[in-house]
């Protein structure tokens, strides 16, 4: 089993980032991100060094999405107003930000143990192969 490398999994995660923003915004921008993503996937599939445990980082890709919204949610929930040049105010509806912070925080945080695991699993393999020659 070889170790499982950091651009490999670093490109997991565009990938899996890029099938989060394709369902999060599939009525706008999600139709022309999703054939990137899938291109992507059918990339890394196509290269072996990719198969191994890096497509953990698809895991992580998959919360990069959730934490950005609770981001752009941050001052929610309810009705959120600024001030704007020329006086006057700018309202908007935000959600709040928790679930998603939640939830990216758990697909980010797992994958990375995920793939610590998995690379820790194949360096102890390694070595018990190299005595047992």
């Amino acid at each position: 089993m070889t170790t499982p490398g950091v651009r490999p999994f670093l490109a997991w995660t565009a990938v899996g980032a890029a099938f989060s923003l394709a369902v999060a915004s599939l009525l706008s921008i999600g139709i022309f991100v999703l054939p990137v993503a899938i291109v992507g996937l059918a990339l890394l599939l196509s290269r072996q060094a990719s198969r191994n445990g890096s497509a953990a980082g698809a895991v992580c890709g998959l919360g990069i999405v959730p934490l950005y919204v609770a981001y752009l949610n941050r001052s929610g929930p309810g009705d959120v107003c600024t001030s704007i040049a020329g006086g006057g105010q700018e309202c908007t509806q935000e959600w709040t930000p928790w679930p998603f912070l939640a939830s990216g925080l758990l697909l980010v945080a797992g994958g990375l143990a995920l793939f610590w695991w998995l690379r820790r699993r194949a360096v102890r393999g390694q070595a018990t192969e190299q005595v047992a020659s």
